[in-house]
């Protein structure tokens, strides 16, 4: 058995080796990508590829401040070239102010086709590929800046809320990584939004959406693209709809009329003239008899007619799998903690965001890995213990040389734990939206800062409120 002194000393080697940019034995295809970031520059600390490192591991840590990204440089800056610096984190700040938002969604988008072009025909839905769109929100720092770009919701009291960005995604539903993306104020309404993502869809492909994204403007649009949609049906669609054929229980063409007054705000008045006066699409019903599911009956609408090729049932589960949306928005925002961003401009927001893009569909891309090298379900696979797993190897993969054949090992075995790391399968599990533990019982902020009236007990707001 090694020495506890002789432990010491290896264990002060590897740590000599790291480097500010460990994450990169962890993900090996971002190498080629940083060849991007060609801009000019002056030889500083923390230059562009040194300064994206940092970055992206400040967004796959839990909750690090710029001023501990610092201390984590300034430790590596010593153990590899015991040089030391300022322990500020002015300079680390600005140096992401210079990172550009084109060269993060760039990447960010060949991340996301990297990975579409391993998926293989098994993988589709009846022979196409879906692409699934939903729409969330996330909130950010109350500055001057941020409320002027994103303003807070209309009901609250200046001074008592936060900005808040609304977002619409467009996820693969193959793979689970983030297409594109469009941002927004809450003045802008998803569909809207959504306008700027349709070129991200293929002719021959199908997008899966809720009520939300459903309207005569929207499917017209993907039909003259050539895009197949599954949509649920919004109420008020049902009064415009007329019969045509029946197809079998629950199943029916029926044809849409165009509404002669409403306009889509996002539409030009041109490309509404241009529209046709009714569509034909089919209109399927099912209830789902799973206890304790909010939706009993739903109504979907499809631009796939052919009830032969398509049969009733495969829509609904298909629909089934819209939710799984609502699980990769959760990984996203709760997982690598983008529901609160911290940048206090618009511009530093919008960095910030992307990075949280790039980071998911990183992790996704590994999951994939590990998924089709030991055939396993990549969404049985746990997203937030592949977090961890990330979090933890990638300081030790970084001090291996890439060469050698210690590191392509220690990388298989990364794959092997991380297709190990299964989610238990709870088929139609349902759970309370409620929480158990209760929050402190401080009051709610009804005013200003500078105007609110504390009460000096905190035992006693209930009983002075």
């Amino acid at each position: 058995m090694a020495s506890p002194l002789r432990q010491l000393s290896a264990c002060a080697r590897r740590l000599s080796q790291w480097s500010f940019n460990e994450l990169s034995s962890s993900f090996p295809e971002l190498g080629a990508a940083l060849v991007g970031l060609d801009f000019e520059f002056r030889e500083r600390l923390f230059s562009p590829v040194v300064t994206f490192w940092m970055f992206l591991s400040q967004v796959l840590s839990d909750g690090a401040s710029c001023q501990e990204m610092v201390a984590k440089a300034l430790a590596a800056l010593w153990l590899t070239e015991e040089r030391q610096s300022s322990p500020g984190n002015s300079a680390y700040c600005q140096a992401r102010k210079r990172l550009p938002v084109a060269f993060l969604q760039r990447l960010a988008d060949q991340v996301a086709a990297r990975l579409e072009c391993q998926v293989k025909l098994n993988h589709l839905w009846m022979g196409r590929r879906v692409k699934i769109v939903d729409g969330s929100s996330l909130s950010m720092p109350d500055t001057a800046a941020n409320q002027q770009a994103y303003p807070q919701p209309s009901g609250q009291k200046r001074g008592c809320g936060f900005p808040v960005m609304r977002l619409v995604v467009v996820f693969s539903l193959a793979t689970g990584v983030m297409l594109r993306l469009a941002c927004g104020s809450l003045r802008q309404s998803e569909r809207a939004l959504f306008q700027g993502l349709i070129e991200i869809l293929q002719p021959g492909e199908v997008l899966l959406a809720d009520r939300g994204f459903c309207g005569f403007a929207d499917i017209c649009i993907l039909m003259t693209r050539g895009i197949d949609a599954v949509l649920r049906v919004q109420k008020c669609r049902w009064a415009g709809a007329r019969c045509m054929k029946r197809l079998g229980r629950g199943d029916r063409l029926v044809e849409w009329l165009r509404s002669s007054k409403v306009r889509p705000a996002w539409m030009e008045p041109k490309a509404r003239a241009e529209m046709p006066q009714t569509l034909t699409l089919r209109e399927i019903t099912y209830t789902v008899p799973v206890k304790g599911f909010r939706s009993k009956r739903i109504v979907l609408v499809t631009t796939l007619t052919d009830s032969k090729l398509f049969p009733r049932k495969a829509f609904a589960e298909l629909y089934l799998q819209r939710w799984k949306a609502e699980l990769f928005l959760r990984d996203i925002k709760i997982s690598l903690h983008m529901d609160v961003l911290r940048c206090k401009t618009p511009e530093m927001i919008h960095k910030e965001l992307w990075m949280h893009v790039i980071a998911y569909n990183l992790i996704r891309a590994l999951m994939w890995s590990a998924a089709q090298r030991h055939c396993v379900d990549v969404f049985s696979i746990s997203f937030k213990s592949s977090l961890a797993s990330i979090r933890q190897w990638a300081p030790w993969m970084a001090g291996l040389d890439p060469t050698s054949s210690r590191f392509s090992k220690t990388q298989e075995l990364l794959l092997v734990y991380l297709a190990q790391q299964r989610v238990p399968y709870r088929p139609n599990r349902v759970q309370p939206r409620a929480r158990k533990r209760r929050p402190k019982n401080y009051p709610l902020l009804t005013a200003p800062r500078d105007k609110f009236k504390d009460i000096p007990h905190r035992s006693h707001y209930r009983r002075q409120a």
